[in-house]
């Protein structure tokens, strides 16, 4: 006997969700798979993911780890050795001692950014952001129900915020500041002297001030420096999966203050339980020397790849307004170039995949100040695929 299926009445949906827009990306690398599907050769500078994987040293510590059966929970805030092993690392890397007791351990950096907002944004509380930045970052403040607020950063501020644009627009409601050094999407940081302004004006106001820093292992011009630097007070986010090259692997941590220790364990407990405990085993081994100098060298190839695009994307009429000096980004602008989408980011990386099955993302990922005047370019794939899209593109241009 046929029977016609109840019908459920549609599920109301939480008002945050609205306030999570699509990700463009995301769109064009669907568009992307297609037509790989159809046996086009796609060239991938979209998402931000390195083309290097683990080190052998790496991957053979997480075997070890699953072989012995190192399998179950971990405390929340992540193995003593682990935590131990990144304190070590800001002193030697960085000049800069950090407690072990104050790194949690997380999964990824996204979780790390989930807890922070968990634990310091409250309903209709503001944080402070630049415009352009990392799509996630304002959402995740959304989730929590507090107010992203972008202020439009150009050229002239490096693409970051500054101590005076954050003094200008800090208002009855305002709860801190949420900054990237280096940033997603434009690969540029802010310099040092400036974040210490930006420190120092936050923490008169009462604010927190929250870095996120995952590439700042991927620094390239001049020595890296750490926000946590400016104080036990600040808060920062790292990730394995960008200078260690484990995206997959979902690990990260965050460092805190001494005195909400015992809120994010609370939070870690209750939100996460742990983080994987093979990823972490295997992370340890990313602190020894030998795997270490590894991705040093691979940072070198990124900085290698980065001297080559920035100057063959301005040759084909790109505009690169601040020279990025981390991750493997460019923020180029698009409106001089030579092609009837010029000035449209989004009609224009639309019109590459389709005529060159080149991959890159128009800024309308990254907030609203003029995002169609720029697109993204992700340089961490090889520099033969880079000559190779850069000749593609110039086709497309040239008509050749």
């Amino acid at each position: 006997m046929d029977r016609t299926p109840d019908l459920a009445p549609a599920l109301k949906l939480a008002q945050r969700v609205d306030d999570i827009a699509p990700f463009h990306v995301m769109e064009l690398a669907k568009q992307a798979a297609l037509r790989e599907k159809a046996g086009h050769d796609v060239i991938h500078m979209g998402i931000g993911e390195p083309d290097f994987t683990a080190p052998e040293q790496v991957i053979e510590a997480a075997a070890k780890a699953m072989r012995d059966g190192r399998t179950q929970y971990t405390s929340a805030m992540g193995l003593p050795a682990l935590r131990e092993a990144i304190s070590d690392y800001y002193r030697s890397y960085y000049g800069v001692d950090v407690d072990p007791s104050r790194i949690v351990v997380t999964a990824g950096a996204s979780a790390a950014l989930v807890l922070a907002c968990a634990a310091l944004v409250g309903v209709r509380d503001e944080v402070l952001m630049p415009d352009p930045c990392y799509p996630c970052n304002r959402h995740f403040v959304s989730t929590f129900d507090g107010k992203p607020v972008l202020i439009p950063s150009g050229p002239a501020e490096r693409f970051q915020l500054t101590a005076e644009r954050i003094e200008s627009h800090w208002g009855p409601a305002t709860r801190g500041v949420l900054l990237a050094s280096p940033s997603n999407p434009t690969g540029t940081s802010i310099e040092t002297a400036e974040l210490g302004r930006i420190v120092k004006s936050v923490r008169a106001r009462g604010g927190f001030t929250l870095v996120d820093e995952i590439y700042q292992g991927l620094s390239y011009d001049g020595k890296p420096t750490t926000a946590l630097s400016f104080g036990d007070d600040v808060l920062v986010v790292s990730s394995f999966s960008k200078y260690f090259n484990m995206t997959g692997w979902r690990l990260g941590w965050l460092v805190v203050p001494p005195s909400l220790v015992p809120t994010f364990e609370k939070l870690s407990q209750n939100l996460f339980i742990c983080p994987s405990a093979v990823a972490q085993h295997a992370a340890i081994a990313c602190f020894r020397p030998d795997t270490l100098a590894i991705y040093e060298a691979r940072k070198d190839a990124f900085r290698n790849r980065r001297d080559y695009v920035v100057p063959a994307l301005e040759r084909l009429g790109f505009k690169v307004p601040v020279m990025p000096d981390g991750a493997f980004y460019v923020y180029a602008d698009c409106s001089g170039v030579q092609h009837p989408n010029a000035g449209d980011s989004d009609l224009l990386t639309q019109a590459l995949l389709q005529q060159a099955d080149v991959v890159l993302v128009p800024g309308l990922d990254f907030g609203f100040a003029e995002p169609r005047k720029y697109i993204r370019l992700s340089y961490a794939t090889s520099l033969e695929k880079l000559r190779e899209a850069m000749g593609r593109i110039e086709r497309v241009f040239t008509g050749g």
